[in-house]
């Protein structure tokens, strides 16, 4: 059994597409890695091996989570251990290159790998000569390496070119070296993403062709080409990564609310977010309410399209999780969390309803088609003739959007996510399709369209 077998235990975030670690030290002392604050999934695993988490470790001013580190040293006394070029505004033990702490055994030694943020460290695990694994956060990560854009693109190829000489160092370690990253398979930090989620640095310099670049001008042409658009709150996180989001003294509740004073909400500027199944939604809904399916990938679309500084209304179907919705838009800074509403109140207060149809593919006939997956998705495959708006975009372009169009992405979620932005701008004769481009081929036998 191998120390990642024994004492290293990955936490995916299958929505957000990230890995934390905790990590076992001996003791019942524990290290965490990249931990966000949703801690519910750490939580459990520490419990289960009757661990206290002596140090929190991150590895850069995160994006697309708010950080735990500060939770941590709150609930457990957790050292915070982080870059000191991040000049970030709480107690924290600030590293520098090459500076190295003593975990009581093992060591944790900083590497300096600027790229995907200037303050970008990697955290070396040594257990006394022996390079056991290396944290990388966003810098090399399986099969590629971290976005470089999300300090704005007109910095975006000088943090390229800083992370071509990163992932350089990197290289040099051992080929039997375990490579842990944060950001993976279905992160919009990653660039593109990988199916798996750890390495090595001997696979890595195999198989990741940003390594096998014969030169760094190749390399950022290579980095820069595979980025695609990344979601709005990315913007925020950071500086509020930065100053520290704000230490939960209990567990978040989702508070229930009636028609009336949901009613009372509306008036005082608050949006409802609809996170009911995409058929629930479809057969009836508030008028003007945003369809954001609860799944792993909610808190994504939540922080896409809706400003954090406005109070949030979410329409629920029995037997929701409000706990994983409440902690879904609390790890990306939503924190005016009105209360929660169920459809059958609303339903048995007579309010006003709106619906949308839902067609399968053998029913969407001549109709135009408006596609709002990602482009790179589009690209691949879509229904001849479709126009590509990506999901993110659409509230600026709502015009754009053909008249009587029936919305399709990949399974239906999205899409109706993009129907109900255009019947909220004014769009009307809305419809989604049931399914992806792939049902739609099946179903006609016609073959998808590739290219833009």
């Amino acid at each position: 059994m191998g120390f990642a077998d024994d004492h290293l235990i990955p936490l995916v975030d299958e929505g957000l597409g990230n890995s934390a670690y905790l990590v076992a030290l001996g003791d019942g002392r524990a290290l965490a890695v990249d931990a966000s604050r949703d801690l519910r999934a750490l939580r459990i695993a520490a419990e289960r091996r009757g661990l206290r988490v002596a140090f929190a470790a991150d590895t850069h001013l995160h994006a697309d989570f708010l950080t735990g580190a500060l939770q941590l040293a709150a609930d457990d006394g957790a050292t915070v251990l982080a870059s000191a070029a991040g000049h970030r505004a709480f107690p924290h033990t600030a590293l520098a290159d090459g500076d190295e702490t003593d975990l009581g055994g093992l060591t944790l030694r900083a590497l300096a790998t600027p790229g995907h943020t200037d303050e970008h460290l990697s955290f070396l695990l040594l257990d006394g000569t022996r390079e056991l694994g290396v944290f990388t956060g966003g810098s090399l990560i399986v099969g590629s390496a971290a976005r470089t854009d999300l300090l704005g693109t007109d910095r975006a190829e000088e943090l390229a070119r800083a992370q071509y000489q990163s992932l350089r160092r990197l290289a040099e370690l051992p080929d039997t070296t375990a490579v842990w990253p944060t950001h993976g398979a279905g992160s919009f930090c990653s660039a593109p993403p990988g199916a798996e989620r750890t390495t090595t640095i001997g696979a890595q310099k195999q198989a990741n062709a940003l390594l096998t670049a014969p030169d760094e001008d190749t390399f950022v042409r290579q980095l820069l080409g595979s980025l695609g658009s990344y979601p709005a709150y990315f913007d925020r996180l950071g500086e509020i990564n930065r100053l520290g989001p704000a230490v939960l003294s209990t567990a978040p509740a989702l508070a229930a609310l009636s028609a009336a004073e949901t009613r009372q909400l509306l008036g005082q500027g608050a949006q409802i977010i609809d996170v009911r199944p995409v058929p629930d939604f479809a057969h009836g809904h508030i008028p003007g309410a945003i369809s954001i399916p609860l799944r792993d990938q909610f808190a994504t679309w939540l922080g896409w399209l809706l400003p954090d500084d406005i109070p949030l209304v979410f329409v629920t179907a029995p037997g929701q999780d409000l706990a994983e919705l409440t902690w879904q838009a609390l790890k990306i800074g939503y924190e005016r969390l009105a209360g929660h509403l169920e459809w059958v109140a609303w339903q048995a207060d007579g309010g006003k309803q709106q619906t949308i149809d839902l067609l399968t593919a053998d029913r969407i006939a001549d109709r135009p088609v408006l596609d709002i997956r990602q482009r790179a998705e589009h690209v691949t495959g879509h229904i001849p003739g479709a126009v590509g708006i990506e999901l993110g975009e659409l509230t600026a372009r709502t015009d754009e959007a053909p008249a009587g169009a029936v919305v399709a992405c990949g399974h239906g979620e999205r899409a109706m996510t993009a129907a109900s932005l255009l019947a909220r701008a004014g769009h009307d004769d809305l419809a989604v399709l049931d399914g992806g481009p792939a049902d739609w081929a099946k179903a006609t036998g016609r073959t998808l369209e590739d290219g833009a």
